[in-house]
């Protein structure tokens, strides 16, 4: 048999049925792989070792009594921005790192429902905001390709967990790409649901009209699997769908025969470099050789998403982070003169660049005589792409495209050049201004380094999406490539 730690989410999760193994040989061989690889990775924030084995051998007793859910038992990893009671949750921030939250995010509760074993909560670009992790108070991540290169970001911790193989399942987020471009760096499934599909109670907030809780794993089958678990309405959060969760496994091994995936021309341009492009074709010939047609489309707005989003998102980041000002909660500055300074220099020592950045930017867009001429008319943009993406989704299935537009880059390669870094999420930023769901999954390597294709479905098609990627992972194995050593 595979090393425990090798096996994927959905593959324990018949060894736990079959009592071939049990939670708590599962739980310690994630735990002692973590206490091994984290100090190099530093993936995870805080490791809940003990509470993990507790909850390990709760499951055991549920199992052998046969009071077990079909994933009790099973680990499972949380991105540092989805409260957990009683647990640090720091948001990968100065501001926040001692916060302990006194309360489950719905996601959480809803994974404690299932009976899944929490490992830990994962590192993360400080408040979300980020392409690479190196954001992080906490330090950056390194990918396990290459110790040397970024994970990505936001969701870096979450991506590079799943591929060291510290945790099998991983909560994430994406506001831009925070889940598809960590995905495609590190040669892993990651999957941004509809917005409203994942309650967002509980996570802490960065834009509020592009956030969305998903996932990170090894397959889109272990998707499909965590999606069941973590979808669905949430009374306390109003923009939580009140729509019936599918069950995603059912249709998994459907045919592609008849479905139409859509190729934007704007994603094909002379922009994508010769390697990727060919990694695109290799992704495609395989959808063809499954029943798929391919039609070329246009997206004609998406060129603007880039600038939309980076004045949508700061205007509301904000706003957001208005809460945190050294009174309430989270960290405070020593001996302040007054209130101003109390409120001035909390943030100023608690926030790092990149968030102030943001702060400054969205403040901007949002103040008199700017409103109108930013704010405004990126929400006017964010309409028109929404448009084309539906009109493009009347006639195909999917619409297919890169997640990124290279491989990983170095560790502080792009630190000084805030533009260059923002243009990392060009195909992935205009999914989050429509709403839509999305998916990266591995492609073929390129240079000895992941990549991964990009898939964009209808307003609440996970379905479609994790089908064919199941399809693609069930005839290839580039999802079962593994960075070298590990």
């Amino acid at each position: 048999m595979s090393d425990i730690t090798d096996l994927s989410f959905s593959e324990l999760k018949k060894m736990l049925q079959k009592k071939s193994l049990s939670s708590t040989e599962i739980t310690t061989a994630f735990l002692d792989r973590i206490e091994s690889l984290n100090p190099e990775l530093n993936t995870f924030i805080t490791i809940t070792r003990d509470e993990a084995i507790q909850s390990a051998k709760n499951a055991d007793t549920a199992i052998n009594r046969g009071t077990a859910t079909a994933y009790t038992g099973l680990p499972i990893a949380h991105k540092d921005l989805f409260c957990t009671d009683g647990v640090l949750t720091t948001c990968g921030s100065k501001i926040l790192s001692s916060f302990i939250a006194p309360y489950d995010a719905h996601v959480v509760s809803r994974c404690k429902a299932a009976g899944l074993v929490s490992l830990g909560k994962l590192n993360m670009d400080e408040f979300a905001m980020g392409s690479s992790n190196e954001n992080s108070y906490f330090g950056p991540v390194r990918n396990p390709w290459d110790k040397t290169r970024v994970p990505g970001g936001s969701s870096g911790g979450s991506a590079a967990a799943v591929a060291a193989k510290l945790t099998p399942l991983a909560t994430a987020t994406d506001t831009g790409g925070s889940i598809r471009q960590p995905a495609a760096f590190t040669g892993t499934s990651g999957l941004k649901p509809t917005y409203g599909r994942v309650s967002r109670f509980g996570m802490i907030a960065y834009a509020s009209s592009l956030d969305q809780g998903g996932l990170i794993a090894h397959t889109a089958e272990d998707l499909a699997h965590g999606l069941g678990l973590i979808a669905g309405h949430d009374s306390r959060d109003s923009t939580s769908a009140q729509l019936p969760v599918p069950d995603y496994t059912e249709v998994l091994n459907d045919s592609l025969a008849g479905k139409v995936i859509g190729l934007p021309k704007q994603f094909f341009d002379d922009n994508l470099d010769t390697a990727m492009r060919n990694a695109m074709d290799a992704v495609l010939d395989v959808l063809r050789s499954l029943g798929a047609t391919t039609v070329e489309i246009s997206l004609d707005h998406v060129a603007e998403a880039i600038p939309a989003y980076y004045v949508i998102a700061p205007a509301e980041a904000s706003s957001n982070l208005s809460r945190f000002d050294g009174v309430r909660f989270g960290y405070r500055a020593d001996n302040p003169t007054d209130v101003l300074d109390l409120y001035e220099r909390s943030r100023s020592e608690g926030f790092g660049s990149e968030v102030k950045r943001r702060i400054l930017i969205g403040t901007y867009a949002l103040s008199e005589g700017y409103y109108d001429a930013y704010y405004k008319k990126a929400q006017q943009i964010r309409r028109l792409i929404r448009d084309d993406f539906n009109r493009a989704l009347a006639s195909c299935d999917l619409i297919f495209g890169p997640s990124t537009p290279s491989t990983a880059f170095g560790i502080g390669e792009k630190n000084s050049d805030p533009v260059s870094m923002y243009l990392e999420d060009i195909y992935t930023v205009a999914t989050n201004l429509a709403g839509l769901p999305g998916g990266s999954f591995q492609a073929p390597l390129v240079s000895g380094l992941p990549t991964g294709y990009q898939l964009t479905g209808p307003a609440f098609g996970e379905s479609i999406i994790l089908n064919a990627a199941h399809q693609v992972q069930i005839t290839t194995d580039w999802h079962r490539l593994n960075p070298e050593g590990l």
